[in-house]
């Protein structure tokens, strides 16, 4: 049993997963979801079904038909300006780094007004699927699935080309010994490390001060609590308690033995 948790298989899932909302819209309203970065259920659901009255066009005469028609497109704007105002509200709520929206094509173009007048919290993508029977339902859940797949995709290529960036022009730690000393002053920004840990070497950390790595016991200064352990949980925990974030290395690694840090400027 190690002296601390080792809490990096759940970090690494953690890692892929994003925060985000869904939100499927009509003529008539919206249905609204928000989940948290690893729920698999939402942590807030919200259903928005509006006036249906003047909703649709009629045959009439000409002055009659613009009159319904005025009252159809104020309807559908009230609706999807209540739509909107559920999905500001719900991203706020989870921190949403992605807001995923599907429906009506006339629906969404409304609410993408809205949402261009008064953005919600997080990135905006548009999907297939919609909230009208079964078979929308399940489009629009594997249409979902596949949009947060691409979205932490990109997300991951984009930390890793800083940190190539970085490398290059020398700015950013890698290896062990060199990211351990960056966490003990306090300087990472972001942690990076590869999910296989197996061959980790081993690091003495400090009961009493956490943020203190080194590869001798001796570095520590003689400090009575000093311990050992494989070093992915010790950076790990020196990471969160210094309030830096954590992301994968994916293959190929791009770091001397899989680690590496991005920098507090």
């Amino acid at each position: 049993m190690l002296p601390v948790p080792d809490p990096l298989a759940l970090a690494v899932d953690r890692d892929h997963q994003l925060p985000h909302v869904v939100v499927a819209v009509d003529r008539e309203g919206a249905d609204v979801e928000a989940y948290e970065a690893a729920g698999h259920a939402p942590s807030l659901r919200r259903s928005f079904h509006g006036s249906t009255l003047h909703i649709s066009r009629v045959k009439a005469g000409a002055e009659a038909q613009a009159s319904f028609h005025r009252r159809s497109v104020n309807q559908w704007t009230e609706n999807t300006g209540q739509a909107a105002e559920d999905v500001r509200s719900a991203a706020a709520q989870v921190d949403a780094a992605v807001v995923l929206v599907a429906g009506d094509p006339k629906a969404v173009g409304l609410l993408r007004e809205h949402f261009a007048a008064d953005p919600p919290l997080g990135k905006l993508v548009y999907v297939g699927g919609g909230r009208t029977d079964a078979s929308a339902r399940e489009g629009l859940r594997a249409a979902v699935d596949t949009a947060i797949r691409e979205e932490m995709a990109a997300r991951h290529r984009g930390v890793l080309d800083t940190l190539e960036g970085e490398l290059a022009g020398g700015r950013a730690p890698q290896g062990i010994p060199s990211v351990k000393e960056a966490l003990s002053q306090g300087r990472v920004d972001t942690l990076l490390l590869t999910a296989d840990r197996s061959a980790d070497a081993v690091l003495h950390a400090s009961r009493r001060d956490p943020l203190a790595l080194g590869t001798d016991p001796a570095a520590l200064g003689g400090d009575s609590s000093v311990f050992s352990a494989p070093a992915a949980p010790l950076l790990l925990r020196s990471a969160v308690l210094s309030g830096a974030a954590f992301t994968e290395i994916l293959p190929p690694t791009r770091a001397t033995d899989g680690v590496a840090a991005l920098l507090r400027y």
